[in-house]
């Protein structure tokens, strides 16, 4: 049996781009587990903060970005096929100023190859931010009256 701890994908979002991704196995699992450890349960905190506290709303997508980062840099092996103001990106080139569609679309194989649920992957993809005010649903009362 060949066994390959990594998989090239073909870009979906950009024709002509490739990335490899590593496999988890055990010890990149303890790996994983190590670099977010606290970030994640911090994450699922601060997610369940009220929809009216944007400064813990601020807080959670900052938490959720700097996870994704870390599933990058964890889990991407390589990027062929792409330049970034005519150099090959490093990690931080791509995550500053490369396409965005292709960041989400390298997190999703990343997570996908680690094995985690939709719901697992969901809580640390960044919550979305909104000024916009939100009033209660339903026949609400006033307490007392």
């Amino acid at each position: 049996m060949r066994y390959e701890s990594s998989v090239e994908i073909a870009s979906e979002s950009i024709p002509g781009v490739r990335f490899t991704v590593e496999r988890m196995s055990f010890g990149r699992r303890l790996d994983l587990i190590r670099r977010l450890k606290g970030l994640t349960g911090r994450l699922a905190f601060l997610s369940a903060a009220p929809a009216a506290d944007p400064e813990q709303q601020a807080e959670a997508a900052l938490l959720a970005g700097e996870i994704n980062r870390l599933y990058l840099s964890w889990g991407l092996r390589k990027l062929t096929g792409l330049r970034i103001d005519g150099e090959e990106p490093s990690l931080e080139a791509l995550l500053d100023r490369g396409p965005e569609r292709l960041v989400q679309e390298i997190l999703n194989a990343i997570r996908r190859e680690a094995g985690l649920s939709e719901a697992e992957s969901k809580n640390s993809e960044s919550p979305f931010i909104s000024s916009e005010q939100t009033k209660p649903d339903g026949s609400a009362t006033v307490a007392g009256t």
